[in-house]
């Protein structure tokens, strides 16, 4: 290592913060841990002597439901983002209009500029009982009251979608980029049509983008606070949201730790599993 930055000065500038950033995350995650092994004193922000009674607390009903509910939303988030985030990576990277191609990037990625919080609010308005959605279904004579959309997991979901898509339509983009035309000029001339070519030969082939796409979405979305809680409304619990409530609410710092280092092992847990899970895929673009 250190013959190399002799060889590349300008490379200790490129290590020095990335290990500065890791020194960090390490002492954050040392420090949640001794939290966690400590005692909950009720009415005090100290916390008490040794004790392994916190991990006992992950096995109620609440938090189990939490761990459930947050991996089943960031499996379905990841999906519908994939699902709805593929054709337009497509027509993204296979459009000659550059007009269109524009257009495409600009409302596919702006969002990345505005944050977190922001895009959140908007969709308050757009899914309230006197919102967008609501407001049109009346007009149109579709319904009589207004559909609860507000507070719900369907409403968690699809902000959590518009929130990810953007990222999976740029690493969706970059696989597709790189599929080579000729694979796929090649089978139209053995005399396959252009469904049979996208399915045989394109999809295969931007697979590693699929995988690598839909795995940012599940981790992103595993670590969302603002969206959960604000269009959950405290009705749809996750893992972020319970550490929120037992931290900042009951300043139960030691179970909300706990619970904490439950859900980076279940996120780890997840992804190694689903990344083995997806491998045989991801070979499939191997071209």
């Amino acid at each position: 290592m250190r013959s190399a930055i002799r060889r590349r000065p300008f490379l200790a500038l490129f290590v020095t913060p990335a290990v500065l950033v890791a020194a960090a995350v390490v002492a954050a995650l040392a420090a949640i841990l001794r939290y966690s092994l400590h005692a909950y004193l009720p009415g005090s922000l100290d916390i008490g002597g040794f004790t392994l009674d916190n991990l006992a607390d992950l096995g109620r009903p609440i938090v189990l439901r939490a761990l459930r509910d947050t991996v089943l939303i960031c499996f379905e988030t990841a999906l519908i983002t994939l699902l709805v985030g593929y054709p337009v990576a497509y027509a993204l990277v296979r459009t000659r209009s550059v007009v269109l191609k524009s257009v495409i990037l600009v409302v596919a990625v702006t969002p990345l500029f505005l944050g977190e919080v922001v895009r959140t609010y908007a969709w308050t308005v757009v899914l309230g009982h006197a919102g967008f959605v609501n407001a049109t279904l009346r007009q149109l004579g579709l319904i009589e009251r207004p559909i609860q959309l507000m507070f719900t997991e369907f409403g968690v979901i699809v902000a959590l979608v518009h929130v990810t898509l953007p990222v999976m339509v740029v690493m969706l983009a970059a696989a597709l980029a790189h599929i080579d035309r000729d694979y796929e000029r090649a089978a139209q001339s053995l005399g396959a049509g252009p469904v049979r070519a996208f399915l045989t030969v394109t999809l295969p082939l931007s697979m590693p983008g699929v995988v690598a796409g839909f795995t940012t979405a599940f981790a992103w979305t595993f670590s969302a606070f603002a969206t959960p809680q604000v269009i959950g409304g405290g009705k749809v619990s996750v893992v972020s949201t319970l550490v929120y409530q037992l931290g900042l609410s009951s300043f139960n710092f030691p179970v909300a730790a706990s619970l904490s280092l439950a859900g980076l092992v279940l996120a780890l847990g997840t992804m190694w599993l689903v990344r083995r899970a997806t491998r045989p895929l991801e070979a499939l673009g191997g071209h």
